[in-house]
């Protein structure tokens, strides 16, 4: 059984650093402008994980993957991300990269970025299979970026009002939100909070026996469409709904959505809403994953509450 160890990078992991990215980057072929990678020395590792930190892995005891932190604004750049050759198809990528993905939540950063080539087609697949989208390219260098999940605790139905509403601001025409929970766990409480935060028409209630429900803006800006998926067979019965004829133009929301309405739209906020143990307890967790290059560029910012 492999024992892998993916630990926190510091001054006495500097030389292991080093030989990871000499061993990762020399063994990749040339590439023009050539990568500045081979550059990296005890001094300039030592000044980045100084700064920033970085990871380092180890299987069986054997230095076998690094990488280097960034940060800029709310932004967690990772940099010379490198496996040892000898230990590639080992998971030390993936591993790496989890990692990383908790230290920017952990330090309350919005988003994780990166930059690849594009004449490497392996790694542009590996970092699109975790998540990552194009956001810019510049000359064969693509940017990927990421952002990052965010968590909630919300103790009432109104603050979950409230965490909807600001988070309303910050749709535009276009976005698709789907939302998963348990019966009474708060999706159209928030789905309510969108709606004032949206400044549309009339009362948001579920729309479990209409399956959807159209709210005009009397604001000048989207329409709320609201989308009960509860009783819905599968896809096919989705598509039946013509949603794609406004999602160009309005804000879609689908409850119950989960395994089903992530086809509507690459770019999405997918939302969990999760009720405790005790009934008599109104606290609820709120859980928000924005995927797709819409909110890699921005991602997800929620003050109004403490994130958990």
């Amino acid at each position: 059984m492999t024992d892998l160890h993916v630990v926190d990078a510091t001054a006495e992991h500097v030389a292991e650093i080093v030989a990871v990215i000499h061993h990762a980057f020399s063994a990749r072929r040339t590439l023009d402008p050539p990568s500045t990678a081979l550059s990296e020395n005890a001094s300039t590792v030592a000044a980045a994980v100084a700064q920033y930190g970085g990871l380092l892995v180890r299987i069986d005891g054997e230095p076998a993957g690094a990488m280097l932190y960034d940060v800029s604004g709310e932004v967690l750049a990772l940099r010379r991300v490198s496996v040892n050759p000898r230990f590639q198809g080992r998971g030390v990528a993936s591993a790496m990269v989890g990692c990383a993905e908790d230290a920017a939540r952990a330090r309350g950063l919005r988003r994780v970025r990166l930059i690849a080539r594009v004449e490497l087609p392996d790694t542009v697949e590996f970092w699109r299979r975790r998540g990552y989208s194009v956001v810019a390219r510049e000359g064969q260098n693509l940017i990927y970026a990421k952002a990052m999940p965010i968590s909630l605790s919300v103790p009432t139905a109104d603050h979950m009002r409230a965490a909807a509403e600001e988070l309303a601001g910050q749709l535009r025409a276009g976005d698709v939100l789907v939302l998963s929970g348990d019966l009474g766990a708060g999706k159209t409480t928030f789905t309510q909070g969108l709606g004032a935060g949206l400044k549309v028409r009339g009362d948001i209630t579920s729309p479990t026996f209409v399956i959807s429900r159209v709210h005009p803006s009397l604001a000048g800006g989207p329409a709320l469409v609201h989308v009960d998926a509860y009783r819905l067979g599968g896809i096919a019965e989705l598509d039946d709904l013509d949603l794609d004829a406004s999602l160009d133009e309005a804000v879609t929301v689908v409850e119950w959505g989960q395994g089903l309405a992530e086809t509507l739209a690459p770019d999405r906020l997918d939302i969990v809403v999760t009720r405790g143990d005790n009934d008599t307890d109104e606290t609820r967790d709120l859980r928000i994953t924005p995927a797709g290059p819409r909110w890699a560029e921005t991602g997800v910012q929620l003050s109004s509450l403490n994130r958990s």
